[in-house]
């Protein structure tokens, strides 16, 4: 459930005046003039185009700049925002065949710069301006070679305006993620330009606060976010790599952090190469950036059960994945689902049982359903999350109070698996504990689950237990009420509870970036008899 803060609605009011303020100077001729200073500096270090591999996903073969519109590609009035980023982010030069006219390339770069000479607050967001800033340098080929001296002029000094425009304002931006992206840029000028004092040093003092403003001590995302993981990851070895092609020596703090997200990106995906959709994460193929990291020599490894908020216990065959971490800081909460102590199930490679996923788009009301505890595979009292969120910034939320897990203790032993763990999500609103037990038997292939309820009232409580399933996969229902057979490919499976009703539901999964797919989900369901009320569950392959 969503609420809204008054207190909110004030800061709202004060920061709406700020950035109208804000953005009469950034449109006025004294910024225009203060981020026209640039440096006579050449651009000396080009870095090689492969190096962004592991950002830009090509589609199918490559394009020439000769099929555009060139003379009307700038004036497009009718195109919304999503293409618009995309056309003036200038990663399109990615998808562009090297035999394309250099000459025409670099008219639709003049043309830009001609149109955009001046800061506008469309074209020169942070992430906007910053992936262009990357695009124009890492294509020099199309963008730079073979040019006359006053496109070079232009080419370079609209680089460096730029440049100090994201330092000017990088510092602002609330988004980590923006701000990641523009300290790659700020560091790739210094590198190109080899100029030290005025971008370098800024990207590499920037990029240390980024790492102890973003991660905690054991090198993980304070956000919990699988997939932001995956983004620094990618963004830190980008780095390191331009450092390396440049010939300049390596800060050890990237090296060290780049060991630290591998462990990470190894924890999640080197043996299952399956996406856990827990806080924000989205199904993914990361096999293209497995073979990019193997190019470049990067080899990570971890044999660890448990890492940031997160356990996993694997064997060849199955895999079990849970939550028993807390909820992030509000700060870093944007993402965040309230899915405490959530698994799922990973049988011979197939998710047997999946979480929901999430809807990024967080305009749309989908959003806030996936972020619900009802989407993931836990137990939810009276129809509440275990988390509250608050509305802010328009249609973002964040957590309103955090939860926080009382106790965890995991055994992993050859045929005998255990997660025990419990959260206070429900201890404010209903004096209430959520103790979850899992137990799993290799060589029965049995799954066990204890779920209690912890009160410390007699007030009897409404509760749901719900385990959800990817699309296509089917249910049905025996007789008896008590139990549930699961069909997975050409496996089986069957979930048995006698003390309380089984059903089956409809519902919606969000695995797929901004989509959303009908799913089927069953539920325990029960009114609790004790203060003390234990839920008893079994999943028995067959």
């Amino acid at each position: 459930m969503v609420y809204r803060n008054p207190i909110n609605y004030v800061n709202q009011f004060f920061s709406f005046f700020s950035k109208k303020l804000r953005e009469i100077y950034l449109n006025s001729n004294i910024y225009n003039k203060k981020i026209s200073k640039i440096y006579k500096k050449d651009f000396r270090y080009k870095p090689s185009q492969n190096l962004l591999d592991c950002l830009i996903k090509y589609e199918g073969k490559k394009l020439k700049i000769e099929n555009y519109a060139l003379e009307s590609i700038w004036n497009t009035k009718n195109i919304n925002e999503k293409d618009f980023q995309k056309l003036n982010s200038f990663f399109w030069l990615f998808s562009l065949d090297l035999k394309s006219s250099k000459n025409q390339t670099q008219s639709v770069i003049l043309n830009w710069i001609q149109n955009n000479s001046k800061y506008n607050s469309k074209s020169w967001k942070i992430d906007i301006t910053s992936k262009r800033i990357i695009a124009w340098l890492s294509n020099s080929k199309l963008t730079y070679e073979e040019s006359n001296s006053n496109y070079k002029a232009n080419f370079d000094q609209m680089v460096q305006k730029q440049t100090n425009h994201l330092i000017n304002e990088i510092s602002k931006s609330k988004w980590v993620d923006d701000k990641m992206i523009g300290c790659s840029a700020i560091i790739l000028v210094g590198l190109s330009y080899e100029d030290k004092n005025n971008y370098l040093n800024f990207g590499i003092n920037l990029l240390k606060k980024i790492i102890k403003y973003s991660f905690d001590t054991n090198g993980f995302p304070k956000s919990r976010n699988i997939r932001q993981l995956n983004f620094y990851l990618k963004y830190f070895v980008l780095i390191r790599e331009w450092f390396r092609e440049s010939q300049n020596e390596i800060p050890e703090y990237i090296d060290e952090t780049i060991y630290y997200l591998g462990q990470a990106y190894a924890f999640f995906w080197q043996d299952a190469k399956n996406n856990s959709l827990f806080n924000g994460n989205l199904e993914a193929d990361n096999l293209d950036f497995d073979v990019y990291l193997k190019r470049l020599g990067y080899k990570f490894k971890n044999e660890n059960i448990e890492l940031g908020g997160y356990t996993i216990l694997k064997n060849k065959k199955i895999s079990l994945i849970m939550d028993i971490g807390p909820s992030p800081e509000k700060r870093f909460s944007y993402d965040y689902q309230s899915g405490a102590l959530s698994f799922e199930i990973i049988s011979n490679g197939i998710k047997l049982l999946s979480n929901c996923g999430y809807f990024q788009n967080q305009k749309h009301k989908f959003n806030q359903l996936s972020k619900t505890t009802a989407a993931h595979n836990s137990l939810v009292i009276d129809n509440r999350s275990s988390c509250k969120f608050e509305k802010v910034e328009q249609s973002k939320s964040i957590t309103s109070e955090n939860l926080k897990i009382l106790k965890k203790n995991i055994t992993f032993e050859k045929n005998f698996w255990k997660i025990s763990a419990s959260h206070d999500g429900y201890l404010k609103p209903y004096k209430a504990i959520h103790e979850r037990n899992i137990e799993f038997y290799p060589e029965q292939m049995k799954f066990i689950g204890y779920d209690k309820i912890i009160s410390k009232n007699d007030k009897s409580l409404n509760f749901d237990i719900r385990f959800h399933l990817q699309p296509k996969i089917k249910l049905m229902k025996t007789i008896d009420n008590k139990s549930i057979l699961i069909e997975l490919n050409d496996e089986g499976w069957k979930f048995v509870c006698n003390d309380f009703d089984i059903n089956i539901e409809n519902g919606l999964y969000f695995g797929k970036k901004n989509f959303y797919q009908e799913n089927q989900n069953f539920y325990i369901s029960g009114m609790t008899q004790s203060k003390n009320q234990t839920i008893k569950w079994e999943l028995n392959k067959i």
